[in-house]
């Protein structure tokens, strides 16, 4: 019984096949290829800016929840501390005690003035009057310099937003007691961008500037690599992307990330001159008498110039000419 070749073998085992070929066979070459890793990045706020109680009290008025927009400077909240309004009682009212001493000395500096010009009393009592006078002058002065720095406070009741942007985190209530520094809302805002944590093995592969390929709800993105930061924790490496309009509607949302960390040499065919026959992959090769099924090994798909082409791992080397098989009917 004669011995059947390779081809004829890997026929028997699709069944008859006619190959239709194309008038273009591909002639193999290493090409550069980029080896991607995938990780996830996380959407940052640029600015994380606080809205801090610059005054103790009670939290009478909160006007946002998370997820609101602000603008910089509104009224985020406000605080009552009902012992400024006691304050400024007490004054007022040492004030207006003060107010009817100085008419008294005023009056009695007066007399003393005449009685000086009838030659009645002393230089010395009149100055010690007019000493006294200044005196409550400069008391009342101090009150009203007091009234103003209670009233100041009680006007910083007022939480003001101090950027731009979208109100991320409200951890209190209305109703809460606050102290002074105390967080009333967290705003970010700045825009966006995506943080990444990298394997440390794959930090020398970091370069500013890199083109960085994110997937995302709404689709595939291109981000540009902005900051690669030199301090390393956990044994991951921790960089910035810029995405032009990354959404800010999800502050810490994950989205997945594809770093470019190495290139290498690969065999490339076109995807669609791979045939796959029970659960194995071919693809036709010109031989010495005609074309022929290739057992490969294939690898990953990758886009070149908008056609999708297989890497092969195994099965063909550099200079095997691929002749182009649009179809494979059984009979």
């Amino acid at each position: 019984m004669p011995r059947l070749s390779p081809a004829l073998l890997l026929c028997a085992i699709l069944g008859s096949s006619v190959l239709p070929v194309s008038a273009d066979p591909l002639t193999l070459a290493p090409v550069t290829v980029t080896d991607w890793k995938a990780v996830f990045g996380t959407v940052e706020a640029r600015d994380r800016s606080p809205a801090r109680a610059r005054i103790g009290g009670t939290l009478v008025e909160l006007t946002v929840a998370e997820g609101d927009e602000v603008t910089a400077g509104q009224v985020l909240a406000r605080i009552v501390d009902d012992k400024l309004d006691f304050q400024l009682a007490a004054l007022s009212a040492q004030q207006q005690a003060l107010a009817a001493q100085l008419t008294n000395a005023e009056a009695d500096l007066q007399r003393g003035e005449d009685l000086l010009k009838n030659g009645v009393t002393t230089t010395q009592r009149v100055d010690a009057l007019r000493t006294q006078v200044d005196v409550l002058k400069g008391q009342i002065a101090s009150l009203v310099a007091q009234a103003d720095v209670v009233a100041q406070q009680a006007k910083e009741g007022v939480v003001l937003s101090p950027v731009a942007g979208r109100v991320l985190d409200v951890p209190l209530t209305k109703g809460a007691v606050l102290m002074p520094g105390e967080v009333v809302a967290v705003i970010g805002g700045g825009g966006t961008y995506l943080r990444i944590a990298v394997p440390e093995r794959h930090a020398t592969a970091l370069q500013t500037g890199d083109a960085i390929q994110v997937s995302g709800a709404s689709g595939d993105l291109t981000g540009t690599l902005a900051r690669v930061y030199p301090l390393i924790e956990g044994g991951r490496v921790v960089a910035d992307v810029e995405i032009a309009g990354l959404p800010d509607t999800f502050v810490g949302a994950r989205m997945l990330v594809r770093l470019p960390v190495g290139e290498r040499e690969a065999l490339l065919v076109p995807k669609a001159d791979v045939l796959t026959r029970s659960g194995l992959d071919f693809v036709s090769v010109q031989g010495a008498e005609g074309p022929v099924l290739q057992s490969i090994v294939p690898g990953v798909v990758r886009i070149v110039d908008g056609v999708e082409m297989v890497e092969v791992l195994s099965g063909l080397t550099a200079g095997d000419v691929v002749v182009s098989a649009s179809e494979v009917s059984h009979e």
